[in-house]
């Protein structure tokens, strides 16, 4: 990628965070986002990704509130018995728990994995949520690309190898349910199926969209896999919006500075950022419901790219080779 190809993807993610604000901002004057009722979800087990901070921590301590046994799973050990302690406390559920997972490292999500499995118990929702954003140029320890590695590979991995408990865990009128958070720059987003890794010519505007649309063609396919396998498992995509979380760290120092001063105003909260996150994985309108883009708790369209079947063939199959795991149209996942 050209320095000038490098600016054009920077100036379309900034271009596509403006008009989301923008949307923000006039609901907000309109009434704003109040908070959705959901259904108690006594008796079920949830999986958090980056469950420790913003729209993950939002997410987990409104699944426990609900009654659901949570595990958080993330990579900061140091933060996370705080944040155990104070979910529990505050929803009065003391079924909640972490597990380290780093998901930018395939052997911890498989030893997660492992730790998991041996607990015995179902797993009834898996909800993706963590991610790195425009960080500068590095690696995973297995050497991806951190945007692609990280947001979308370790997510990729992890899915396919909880997805015989998921199984296992789903009945007919109670299905489980695999809920991924994408973002609204997937619409600016180029999947470069020869350059995944933006080995040429990197940008980190570029890669964050590119994780980003892979994870929405990831879900879909996924979707496809699970109803010609007749399973009782459902896969959906979220959109949380512009939320004021502490990702923008490494972002251009003028949005920085906005956010600081108006972030109030413009910025969904992180709990409001989690509420369609709740809504895709509780919600009795979606059950049995798969393959939806979902925004403001409501279906919208994405990209008309992740909807071409062979493009979402060819990037699980592709997938597959880097994670080191059999394709599961061919043969049988395991931990």
């Amino acid at each position: 990628m050209s320095p000038l190809c490098a600016a054009r993807a920077a100036l379309r993610v900034y271009a596509a965070g403006a008009a989301v604000l923008l949307a923000q901002l006039l609901r907000r004057c309109r009434g704003g986002f109040p908070e959705p009722v959901f259904p108690p979800q006594p008796d079920r087990v949830a999986i958090v990704t980056g469950g420790t901070d913003g729209i993950g921590y939002s997410t987990a301590r409104q699944l426990a509130r609900l009654g659901m046994h949570v595990i958080v799973a993330g990579n900061n050990d140091g933060k996370a018995q705080e944040v155990v302690r104070k979910i529990k406390e505050e929803t009065l559920n003391d079924k909640v728990e972490f597990l380290y997972c780093d998901l930018a490292s395939m052997k911890s999500i498989r030893q997660f994995v492992q730790k998991f499995k041996m607990k015995k118990i179902p797993l009834h929702v898996l909800v993706n949520n963590a991610g790195v954003m425009m960080v500068p140029q590095r690696k995973t320890r297995d050497g991806f690309e951190e945007h692609f590695g990280l947001n979308y590979l370790g997510h990729f991995l992890l899915t396919n190898l909880l997805l015989d408990t998921l199984k296992e865990s789903g009945c007919p009128g109670r299905s489980a349910r695999v809920v991924t958070v994408s973002s609204a720059t997937h619409y600016v987003g180029e999947l470069n199926m020869d350059d995944l890794q933006g080995s040429h010519f990197y940008s980190r505007h570029g890669a964050y969209a590119q994780s980003k649309l892979a994870l929405v063609l990831f879900s879909y396919h996924l979707q496809w896999l699970l109803v010609a396998e007749g399973s009782h498992v459902t896969a959906n995509v979220v959109d949380p919006g512009v939320v004021n979380t502490d990702l923008y760290r490494h972002v251009f120092w003028g949005t920085r500075l906005f956010k600081k001063l108006l972030g109030w105003l413009f910025f969904k909260t992180p709990d409001e950022g989690a509420w369609t996150s709740i809504y895709a994985a509780v919600t009795p309108e979606l059950e049995g419901i798969g393959g939806r883009y979902l925004y403001n708790e409501k279906e919208t369209r994405s990209l008309k790219l992740t909807y071409d079947q062979k493009l979402q063939r060819q990037l699980w199959t592709k997938s597959c080779q880097m994670t080191g795991i059999l394709d599961v149209t061919h043969g049988p996942i395991s931990g």
